[in-house]
């Protein structure tokens, strides 16, 4: 095939899987990352008030006393409860929380800063700071262990699989039920099958359990009222599919496409969080050229394709869901095409902008 032929794949054998987050290098936006932080704190109502090294001091104090729970998430961070046996619990407490906190302590003698995730690359000496309510996934996964921990079902091996899992988190509470907080860790599963062996006494021995999990021993994400602070920048976006740049951009987009389209949503929806939702739509806006599609257009080019795009009565187009959104998106971006050959319908994947051709155009 050319390079410069679109890459085309046929929608009816297409999976609706999102697109793997891209790594981008580091870009210099101070300004435009502070009025972000600025616009969502202020939407939000969020102070990031938490002292990190007063709550180290008196975390430190009452660390033996604390209860603690752990719930694993899989990759659509749906949580589950689990337990842990008690002789794990030195281990646990030192891998959680103990290194959490004298990493804080230790730190503050030598110069450990907090700064906003937003505004620095992570640097030595250095702990990120984000809201909570920036980061979706994190902020919905404490909803349901908070509010609607009826629901959360126990996490069994034979229907969960512990390899569909992605993290644990271990939520921390004094004995009187306040001053919760969280540790979250990204789950990296060691499968064990029947032809694994395991070395031990001297000798070869068939592998017991079903599977085995090492705890990473580094210090990743804290997540205190709502503030997260981070330890592990890779980690923290890997664990909750975070890149704020990418979503710094995409916030542009969705203001962008507010002011030149006439959209509907049911209910409490809104095109922003119908956008957070969607990391392939996400990705998408990063190249996205707003405006180059009118709404009569976007409605004319849904007709041709036969989409099941709809209006209501005032003409604005009524998007219900995530997959409507996808679909409008492509339609203001050009994604669909008819083959002149077959006749078929595509979903463009990719393409490319070809030059102005020389000569005369070809006649039929």
């Amino acid at each position: 095939m050319d390079e410069n032929t679109p890459e085309i794949t046929d929608t009816s054998e297409v999976p609706d899987i999102d697109a793997p987050i891209e790594t981008f290098a580091p870009v210099n936006v101070p300004t435009q990352a502070a009025e972000y932080v600025e616009k969502i704190d202020t939407q939000n109502g969020e102070q990031g008030t938490t002292d990190i090294f007063n709550w180290a001091n008196k975390t430190d104090a009452i660390k033996n006393d604390l209860n603690v729970e752990f719930f694993l998430f899989n990759r659509n961070y749906t949580p589950y409860t689990t337990k842990l046996d008690n002789e794990l619990d030195s281990q646990i407490k030192s891998f959680f929380l103990f290194d959490a906190i004298n990493e804080i302590t230790l730190g503050a003698g030598t110069g450990l800063t907090v700064r906003d995730y937003e505004l620095v690359e992570s640097e030595k000496d250095t702990i990120l700071r984000t809201g909570l309510s920036k980061v979706g996934r994190a902020e919905t996964l404490i909803h349901l262990i908070e509010n609607e921990r009826a629901d959360i079902v126990e996490f069994v091996e034979q229907e969960h699989e512990f390899k569909r899992m992605k993290g644990i988190i271990a939520r921390y509470s004094r004995k009187d039920g306040t001053g919760v907080f969280y540790v979250v860790k990204q789950i990296s599963a060691g499968l064990q099958g029947a032809t694994a062996w395991e070395f031990s006494d001297g000798g070869f021995r068939a592998f017991k359990p079903d599977f085995g999990w090492k705890v990473p021993a580094d210090n990743q994400v804290l997540i205190i009222d709502g503030d997260i602070f981070i330890y592990n920048q890779s980690k923290f976006e890997r664990l909750f599919n975070y890149d704020y740049k990418k979503q710094l951009l995409a916030d542009a987009k969705v203001t962008e496409i507010e002011k030149l389209y006439k959209l509907s949503f049911p209910g409490d929806v809104t095109l922003q969080s119908l956008v957070l939702e969607k990391k392939k739509i996400v990705n998408k806006l990063q190249k996205l050229e707003i405006g180059a599609v009118s709404q009569d257009q976007a409605i004319d080019y849904a007709d041709t394709m036969a989409l099941e795009l709809m209006t209501d009565d005032a003409g604005a187009i009524i998007i219900m869901d995530g997959n409507d959104l996808e679909m409008f998106v492509n339609l203001i971006n050009e994604d669909y095409i008819t083959s002149e050959i077959t006749g078929k319908r595509y979903e463009i994947k990719s393409k490319k902008l070809l030059g102005e051709p020389e000569g005369e155009p070809p006649r039929g």
